[in-house]
């Protein structure tokens, strides 16, 4: 689950890039870009954080 919101907020950036670039009009500010960013970035973390603790868990039950 933390992929996906990861998936779709960097999707809503690029979003954001290609219509600004399009149009020079981009949707969200400067603060709000970087926002949806930092968010993707935590949620991308998060989602690491938890394979690894998958990963460390299940080599700790088969040992």
């Amino acid at each position: 689950m933390p992929y996906l919101i990861a998936g779709i907020l960097l999707l809503a950036f690029v979003a954001n890039v290609v219509i600004g670039a399009v149009s020079n009009a981009p949707l969200v500010n400067n603060i709000w870009e970087m926002l949806i960013l930092f968010a993707a970035a935590i949620a991308f973390s998060i989602g690491i954080l938890r394979s690894e603790a998958k990963e460390i868990s299940e080599k700790k039950s088969k040992e």
